[in-house]
């Protein structure tokens, strides 16, 4: 079945402030009856339903940024469900966002894992990392709760058997050997240098393009490794200078890739700097700073629009400024069209129990404004486009984009 939910306009938030006034103590009196602290919410009206969705991100921490950006996509689906007035069952919908912090560090992201399932979510969007998606997608498949990552590309958060799992985005294996492909082929990089950050989506992103370049005639000759909270490069990037490499290759996130820029620059390492999704981000030119020269970075992202048919994706990003006063860095559109696909099993299954709608959830074929989004049997999302990007004075532009 192929669906697709109208973008509906946003609600306004007012909120009302309050004040405390003292006043001279009142003679005595008997006194009153003890009002009760809190009231009790009212119950919810035969025709209407509330749906929690929990999501999780780095809201702390180096790639804060970036998990503001999927929370916020998040918060945009929500909102505009609520203004459109999605229908159930015959029953009003009211959703209701569960937002959780994992610091991109595993065990905080299970903890939190565990607290989205005690609090009985219908549907969980996120993590943002493999390292934390990976670790919780356990505890979610145990629990029985559907979960869709907008963001993490290892393959095994689909290999392991869970049919709870699904990803709107193209895994390491599509993007690492695309890039690994282009850096010899269209690059004409004879030799590469690897390093990454250790992480889930560090080492399996850099283990992919490594095959991609090595199988189009690259040599690797140096492989280096790092931390995802490190900021001091001088010594691995020193190693990697005297085998000067054509091309440097970087498995990680922003917040590491900016600064190995600028430390890049003042070695004197003139390669062409590349790397995945994790740091395509809008925030690079500041990270970087002048280590940052027009088309010295290609990167990738799991996704793209074909040519011509870009209008759904403007509007958003339009719509995303004008609500939160900055641009969208990388995956809110994701995280967007996650919760509508979501959403839109729910409807086609007439319930949001995600026993029900699992099955829903599965089959779907729903045109989202990052493209099609249908799943394979692992939960992959089938066909998964790519887009590799340059940058030309601090702006992203797009190189071309790959299926």
């Amino acid at each position: 079945m192929k669906k697709t939910l109208l973008v509906a306009s946003l609600l306004a938030v007012s909120i009302a402030g309050c004040g405390k006034k003292e006043e001279a103590p009142a003679p005595a009196t008997p006194a009153p009856a003890p009002a009760p602290t809190a009231a009790a919410p009212a119950p919810a009206a035969a025709n209407e339903m509330v749906v929690k969705i929990g999501h999780v991100a780095p809201i702390s921490g180096a790639q804060a940024h970036l998990g503001k950006d999927n929370e916020n996509g998040a918060v945009m689906a929500i909102d505009e469900l609520n203004a459109k007035g999605v229908m159930i069952d015959g029953k009003k919908v009211k959703f209701e966002l569960l937002k959780e912090d994992d610091g991109a560090v595993p065990e905080q992201g299970a903890s939190v894992a565990q607290k989205l399932v005690d609090a009985k979510v219908n549907g969980v969007i996120g993590h943002l990392n493999s390292g934390t998606t990976i670790p919780a997608s356990k505890i979610y498949s145990a629990a029985g709760i559907p979960q869709i990552s907008p963001s993490a590309t290892n393959p095994t958060y689909t290999t392991q058997g869970f049919k709870t799992a699904f990803r709107v985005c193209a895994n390491d294996a599509q993007i690492g050997s695309v890039l690994g492909k282009y850096a010899a082929d269209t690059l004409k990089g004879k030799s590469v240098a690897l390093i990454d950050d250790k992480s889930a989506y560090g080492e399996g992103i850099a283990g992919e393009f490594k095959k991609g370049a090595s199988a189009a005639g690259a040599k690797v000759v140096a492989t280096e490794h790092t931390n995802d909270k490190a900021t001091d490069f001088q010594a691995i990037l020193t190693n990697v200078k005297g085998k000067k490499p054509d091309v440097v290759f970087y498995g990680g996130m922003d917040a590491q890739a900016g600064p190995m820029l600028r430390q890049m620059k003042q070695l004197g390492i003139a390669a062409k700097f590349m790397g995945g999704d994790g740091i395509c981000s809008t925030s690079l030119k500041d990270l970087a700073g002048d280590g940052m020269t027009d088309g010295n970075v290609i990167c990738a992202e799991a996704g793209g629009i074909p040519k011509g048919k870009e209008g759904p994706m403007e509007d958003f990003k339009t719509k995303y400024k004008a609500k939160f006063g900055v641009d969208v860095e990388i995956y809110a559109p994701y995280v967007y069209d996650a919760v509508m696909v979501m959403a839109d099993a729910m409807v086609q299954a007439k319930s949001s129990d995600p026993s029900v709608y699992l099955p829903f959830l599965a089959k779907e074929d729903y045109t989202g404004i990052t493209g099609q989004i249908a799943f394979d049997d692992k939960g992959d999302i089938k066909n998964g486009a790519m887009t590799l990007y340059t940058y030309k004075g601090g702006k992203k532009e797009v190189l071309e984009v790959v299926r």
